[in-house]
């Protein structure tokens, strides 16, 4: 087991001692416990682990949509204690509003605070183009491919202008020639807008492409394993998934996974046993 070691630099976000509980069913249920890491400024930071190691938790606890059991979480020095502008939460599914179209989707944030003059309005157009979009702002989500939604997602997060974007397997839902181009598209995008990404998934080469440094999560309660920095140039191009490098990344972190996926495979079996009792 080893601790993260805190980046060269004033840390941008900073996880001290994280624990999160909850009850369900009349049981304890621990989801995360003393969970230790940072983030610098600029990072891409990805999350992997076993199926309910906590990721998603961990995320919401990051955008302040949760409280923590216990430990703290801090923005540039300062503790998270609830929702804020500092960040933006990217979900799997789109979430678009199908009555609006893609500028006023990405223009919806500022406009119900009541921020809606030429200056936001030429922000979200900004962001529109960032995200590869232009000549389809007029479009409704449903002319929309699965991969061009998300764009719109992620160009709508961006318009808040976060400080941190979290990323909850945003591109699970996708095909896979899809999600391959759009991993490459987030990486221009978040250089571009010089934006600290942490990046939940599955999927470990996505992990090792797309990251500085990839978190490996125990089983429940979720702690980190191990750091794994991907010492791999930039910018990357998705060609670099075939070399030797990448595939010993992908392989070392697989190893580490693959004992806490057999491992929770036997926690929800007692678990289901345990509830039939």
């Amino acid at each position: 087991m080893t601790t993260a070691v805190m980046p060269s630099g004033d840390a941008k976000l900073e996880v001290r001692n994280l624990g999160k509980s909850y009850m369900k069913d009349d049981r304890g249920i621990e989801v995360l416990r003393d969970v230790c890491f940072s983030i610098a400024d600029g990072e891409f930071v990805s999350i992997v682990g076993a199926s309910g190691c906590g990721k998603t938790t961990l995320l919401r606890l990051l955008d302040g949509l949760i409280p923590p059991s216990s430990g703290a979480i801090y923005l540039d020095g300062r503790p998270i204690e609830g929702p804020g502008y500092g960040r933006a939460l990217v979900f799997q599914q789109d979430r678009l509003l199908p009555w609006r179209n893609v500028l006023s989707n990405v223009g919806f944030g500022p406009e119900i605070q009541r921020r809606n003059g030429k200056a936001e309005r030429e922000r979200a157009a900004r962001y529109v183009d960032l995200v590869g979009l232009r000549g389809f702002e007029r479009h409704y989500p449903h002319e929309l491919s699965g991969g061009m939604r998300q764009r719109v997602n992620l160009a709508r997060a961006l318009n808040a202008e976060p400080e941190v974007l979290l990323l909850d397997e945003p591109f699970a839902s996708l095909d896979a020639q899809t999600r391959e181009i759009m991993q490459a598209e987030l990486l221009r995008i978040t250089a571009e807008a010089k934006k600290t990404a942490i990046f939940v998934t599955h999927q470990i080469d996505e992990a090792v492409y797309l990251s500085d440094r990839v978190l490996v999560f125990t089983v429940r309660p979720g702690r980190l394993k191990e750091e794994v920095k991907i010492d791999l140039p930039r910018p990357r191009q998705l060609a670099v998934k075939r070399t030797p490098e990448f595939v010993s990344y992908t392989d070392h972190i697989w190893q580490l996974i693959e004992q806490e996926v057999r491992e929770a495979i036997g926690l929800e079996a007692r678990e289901a046993a345990a509830l039939h009792a």
